[in-house]
């Protein structure tokens, strides 16, 4: 397949999906990236300035980035990013990268903060930077440079104001992606099982709750070494499709929805999927250690995860998945009205101390651009799937989930506001994954309830320092 025919609107939607907080295979620190020849530069320079949604002029020309990942290209080769050239074309400007480690790097960004070294702009999509950043006296808000009614954030002005905390907005989203958590299945292992292919339930809205129990309850056989769901992140994947976030954000303050019967129901569901034996890890001889590769060879029906595993070159994803890999949404919840799926986003925050927010604010409608722009969008997809073996069903199925979760946004804040929330929530033992590894919701409730609510009081009473606080 030449992606380059595909429509802009794919191409726009794809692009939103994989620039900057998606690189391939789940290896943050490289990319696929490839230069921009002559001709194409040329052209991003002629959309530049013709497009009249980009206004005004820098002063200051640099912005300062950190984080783990640059946003430049480097030595390997990789591309410049369409939003990026558009930046350097438009406004003469330019990111300057700040590297830190991943695992350290909001020690590494309060120390910066409290150095003066004025870092504008940080990384939002890895979705544990709000409210955490504003609480902590790390990140300022953005209203001041950024107006979401205006045509070019219109579309997105829903999920930014998700992001409002104590009246004003601190998370620049510049696209609501579906990638976040897929499943991940082969076709030929379906078909040799006698299953409908999940593409064509989902095709016929039929892919719900009732239609992956009965897919896995039909090719489970762990005595004969067939297993049903495995990986590390289908809890959190399925539990968003009952539209109730664990943490919410309602005017403005956290809410425990632990004790909701919406989250009730999907953690009772993942329990009973636990007790028929419809989860891999831990059963038979499985052991507790993910293994992508059992999709390939037949063994394991369905590995619920991220697309990034399938951003990169086909052999890569191939050799995890084998060649007749395939994605569909997470499966709908059979009582909701809406089609909810976890949703992840590609943004950015501002920075305390930073020296160019309006800098910031230029490169973020940049990106926007690269999203309504026909032609830019088409450039970014040329950049970004040549290279990933991807057939058109595929492109299609993924421009399907990112409609879905840009008309039903959804966001679970549990993992943006202390660590301490985050570890007692992803805990095995009494948290949001203990009923899928055969704990009762109700016994994870009564252990966790009154110790989150407390933690979220306190946050609640205390919205923003003014100092930064460490962790």
């Amino acid at each position: 397949m030449n992606v380059r025919k595909l429509k802009s609107g794919v191409a726009a939607i794809l692009v939103a999906g994989l620039s900057m907080s998606m690189f391939a295979c789940g290896e943050k620190e490289t990319s696929s990236y490839k230069s921009l020849d002559s001709a194409t530069r040329e052209e991003v320079a002629q959309i530049a300035s013709a497009d009249d949604r980009l206004t005004g002029e820098l002063e200051n020309k640099t912005i300062k980035w950190m984080s783990n990942w640059d946003i430049n290209p480097d030595g390997t080769g990789k591309n410049t990013p369409i939003e990026l050239a558009i930046f350097q074309e438009r406004y003469g400007g330019q990111v300057e990268y700040h590297m830190i480690d991943w695992s350290t790097r909001y020690d590494s960004l309060a120390n910066a903060i409290n150095g003066d070294e004025g870092i504008d702009f940080f990384p939002a999509s890895d979705l544990d930077a709000f409210p955490r950043g504003a609480i902590r006296g790390m990140f300022v808000p953005v209203d001041d440079y950024i107006d979401y009614s205006t045509p070019l954030w219109s579309d997105v002005k829903q999920a930014n104001d998700m992001m409002l905390w104590n009246g004003k907005h601190y998370v620049i989203v510049n696209q609501v992606t579906g990638d976040k958590c897929a499943v991940i299945y082969n076709r030929k292992t379906v078909e040799e099982a006698g299953l409908e292919d999940p593409a064509a339930l989902y095709k016929k809205g039929e892919w719900t709750w009732d239609a992956f129990q009965k897919m896995l309850t039909k090719f489970v056989d762990p005595d004969e070494g067939f297993y049903g769901i495995d990986g590390w992140w289908f809890e959190s994947g399925l539990s968003a499709t009952c539209g109730v976030p664990y943490v919410g954000l309602k005017d403005g303050k956290l809410v425990n929805n632990l004790k909701d019967p919406a989250i009730e129901r999907v953690q009772n569901w993942m329990y009973d999927l636990y007790t028929t034996n419809c989860v891999a890890i831990g059963v038979g001889d499985f052991g507790w250690t993910a293994q992508p590769t059992y999709i390939k060879e037949g063994k394991t029906l369905f590995y619920p995860c991220g697309l990034w595993a399938m951003y990169c070159s086909a052999d890569q994803w191939q050799n995890n998945f084998g060649e007749d890999a395939f994605f569909v949404p997470m499966p709908k919840d059979p009582n909701s009205s809406e089609y909810y799926i976890p949703c992840g986003l590609d943004g950015y925050v501002m920075v305390k101390g930073g020296k160019n927010p309006q800098g910031v604010a230029k490169f973020a409608e940049c990106k926007r651009l690269t999203l309504l722009n026909d032609r830019a969008a088409e450039l970014g997809e040329e950049q970004m799937f040549d290279d990933y073996g991807w057939t058109q069903e595929m492109v299609d199925m993924k421009k399907s989930m990112d409609q879905l979760a840009l008309a039903n946004p959804y966001f679970d804040f549990y993992t943006g506001i202390t660590p301490d929330i985050t570890n007692i929530l992803d805990s095995n033992e009494n948290g949001i994954r203990a009923a899928s590894k055969g704990t009762p919701w109700s016994e994870s409730v009564s252990a966790v309830y009154a110790q989150i609510d407390a933690f979220l009081k306190d946050v609640n009473d205390h919205p923003v320092s003014d100092t930064v606080k460490a962790e």
